[in-house]
């Protein structure tokens, strides 16, 4: 097993990541951890790493569904013409011809890449400081209030990189006549509302990620954990690095269903919001009503599941690729386990 006592604690895994690199034989031009020079866990260069993960995890993942999410956005914004995914996706291209689906590929690439970078850099970081803020046990028996709390933190700055390309996107997918090019659409904004104009949204922004992010790794880092306690045959020590990516992948498209259903209300509203000039969120929210609110959410759970598990998929790969420590579930402190069996005597 991984010499890992506290997978929370940078200290605790500084031995494990060396251990790890010194073993490796084959020789690469290549690495982030080549034999003579480990990353350690915990240091500016591992959360500058996972940033980069971040980055391609969700940049590719979402410039790649821009197609979904254009109608997903249209739904929202105009249900009276696109009533389902197929016939948003039949008018769409009959309107605008195929090269329509691609609207916003550009503020959703910029935007989501930054947004990978503080959403995945940032919980590694905060993860680490409120494990060490808590201490070895409380760190285990609080592990989801922990995920919780790190995912919220670096969800919250992330989003404040994310704003202002989102809401060029949304522009440009549901605003008739909008030009279909980030470099007219943003200096546009800019001079029709100022800088309020990129983040008027903010607020339903906060309210539509950071639910969805919280869900999204607390939900999977437990599902995780639950699968190789329950589901998998063997210890994941045991498991070659496929099969671990694979359980990955199976935990992230759980944790996305879930998201997608948490999130998809605000999502709603920051589309409606960004879609009209001078409107607040509450407005937004009172023009569409309680069922307007939830219109998309099929289009939204396969968009998300997929994207959360090719997310979670593509980052732990590239923690594969570089050679980062990649620390096993947690299990209960043996301080702790020693602690139950006196009481228990």
């Amino acid at each position: 097993a991984e010499p890992v006592a506290r997978p929370f604690s940078a200290s605790a895994t500084r031995r494990s990541s060396r251990c790890r690199c010194q073993r490796l034989s084959v020789p690469r031009t290549f690495s982030a951890c080549a034999a003579d020079e480990p990353v350690v866990f915990g240091s500016m260069k591992y959360y500058a790493l996972c940033g980069f993960g971040g980055i391609l995890s969700c940049g590719i993942t979402h410039t790649a569904i821009v197609p979904l999410d254009l109608v997903k956005c249209r739904i929202q914004t105009n249900p009276g013409k696109y009533k389902g995914i197929f016939q948003g996706f039949s008018i769409t291209v009959k309107e605008e011809g195929a090269r329509g689906l691609g609207r916003g590929w550009a503020p959703t690439a910029i935007g989501y890449s930054l947004q990978g970078l503080g959403k995945f850099g940032f919980y590694e970081v905060f993860k680490i400081l409120y494990s060490n803020m808590l201490g070895e046990e409380l760190s285990y028996l609080w592990r989801t209030s922990l995920y919780l709390a790190a995912s919220a933190s670096a969800e919250f700055f992330a989003d404040i990189a994310l704003c202002p390309m989102e809401a060029c996107k949304v522009r440009i997918q549901t605003l008739a006549g909008c030009p279909p090019y980030l470099s007219k659409v943003a200096p546009m904004i800019y001079k029709e509302e100022g800088l309020r104009g990129f983040y008027k949204g903010i607020s339903p922004l906060w309210m539509r990620q950071i639910p969805y992010t919280m869900m999204k790794f607390a939900c999977f880092e437990r599902t995780v954990e639950l699968l190789y306690k329950h589901v998998v045959p063997k210890p994941r020590d045991q498991c070659s690095k496929p099969e671990q990516l694979v359980v990955t992948f199976v935990a992230g498209y759980i944790a996305g269903v879930f998201c997608a259903i948490v999130s998809h209300p605000a999502d709603t509203v920051v589309s409606k919001l960004n879609q009209e000039k001078g409107s607040t969120a509450i407005e937004a929210a009172k023009k569409l009503g309680m069922a307007g609110l939830w219109k998309g959410l099929t289009p939204r759970i396969i968009m998300i599941g997929t994207l959360t598990a090719l997310q979670w998929f593509i980052y732990d790969g590239v923690k594969v690729w570089l050679r980062l420590p990649r620390p096993p579930p947690p299990e209960m402190p043996q301080s702790l386990k020693d602690k139950l069996a006196k009481a228990q005597n």
